[in-house]
């Protein structure tokens, strides 16, 4: 069974591939430097670090895991910097998805009464590696009445064990940092790999190009009342013939002067629901949220589900102009 199952994910990760779906998280605000560069230094503080983990297909055998970090800086010069590093690991044949970026966003576009509506730009670049080891991969042509045998062929042509190329990313972001009102809106842009990366891990002869991940998302901070606001969001991803549509929010409360509790629920289409709960001590956020598969691959396989765990650490500084970012 359990060399059944590498062959289901094998192919359940080249088809991944081929239709360009990359590492995701549910709770993305959590990981921003990925989201859109123009979330760099978008925070209420001076700096932000944020780590988060992500499990999914734990039932699979070495189902996909996600790991991540950035951190990100504000200067006095209209210019914020950040650094985002990324890893995937999925699958008995080793695949492993590497990203390392630096991103660059400028803040010197405001207006409004006190300059406090602000759009940044920025720009990102970057390594991404991508790595298997073919000599692990199972396929059925090795398989001879039900018995794996190593030494028949895959049957299969493959590229390259690993493959780096240089990834360029851009965005665009709005927000609204007035302490003053009620409902503060912001939304973004951004697009990824706008290079269109080589990828010949995967190609023999012609050589395949990753192709741009376009990201549209944003939401609203909705103050209800001293001690609650409301943040819906929403996020509709594209890359190639693949796209990513998620809507949800999330209540935040205030238990005392230095803690919240947060908790709420989002929904991406035709894939998932999942419920995630929050709490902010001081300068310290934490994140927990579990998908529950609503698609086939929930029918076809126990324990298709995801579970994400994030921290945040922001320095808080900062008391005036400052846009209050979302932490799901």
């Amino acid at each position: 069974m359990k060399k059944l199952v590498t062959v289901f994910l094998f192919a359940a990760i080249v088809q991944q591939l081929n239709a360009q779906v990359e590492p995701h998280f549910s709770q993305y605000y959590m990981h921003p430097l990925w989201l859109n560069p123009a979330l760099t230094g978008a925070i209420d503080g001076d700096y932000r670090v944020a780590v988060i983990h992500r499990d999914q297909w734990k039932s699979i055998s070495n189902g996909f895991t996600t790991n991540a970090i950035s951190a990100d800086f504000v200067t006095k010069k209209n210019i914020n910097i950040g650094i985002n590093l990324m890893q995937q690991n999925a699958g008995d044949a080793g695949y492993k998805y590497s990203n390392g970026q630096i991103s660059l966003a400028y803040t010197g576009v405001r207006f409004g009464k006190d300059g406090d509506k602000v759009i940044t730009f920025a720009m990102q670049g970057g390594l991404l590696s991508r790595k298997f080891d073919f000599s692990k991969v199972q396929t059925d042509n090795q398989f001879n009445g039900g018995v794996y045998d190593g030494n028949l062929s895959s049957g299969e042509v493959l590229g390259k064990n690993s493959a780096s190329s240089l990834d360029l990313g851009a965005g665009a972001m709005y927000y609204d940092g007035d302490p003053d009102k009620k409902v503060n809106l912001f939304a973004g842009f951004s697009a990824g790999h706008i290079n269109e990366p080589k990828d010949p891990s995967l190609s023999v002869g012609e050589v395949a190009k990753l192709p741009v991940r376009y990201t549209v998302h944003g939401g609203a901070n909705v103050y209800l009342s001293e001690k609650a606001n409301l943040v819906p969001n929403f996020l509709y991803m594209k890359q190639g013939t693949s796209n990513e549509a998620m809507i949800g929010g999330y209540l935040q409360m205030a238990a005392n002067a230095s803690t919240d509790l947060s908790a709420g629920l989002n929904y991406r289409w035709k894939d998932a629901f999942y419920p995630y709960l929050g709490m902010r001590y001081e300068n310290f956020t934490v994140g927990l949220s579990y998908d529950v598969n609503s698609s086939q691959l929930g029918k076809l396989v126990n324990g298709a589900s995801s579970f994400e765990i994030s921290l945040m650490y922001m320095d808080k500084t900062r008391s005036k102009g400052f846009f209050k970012c979302p932490r799901f």
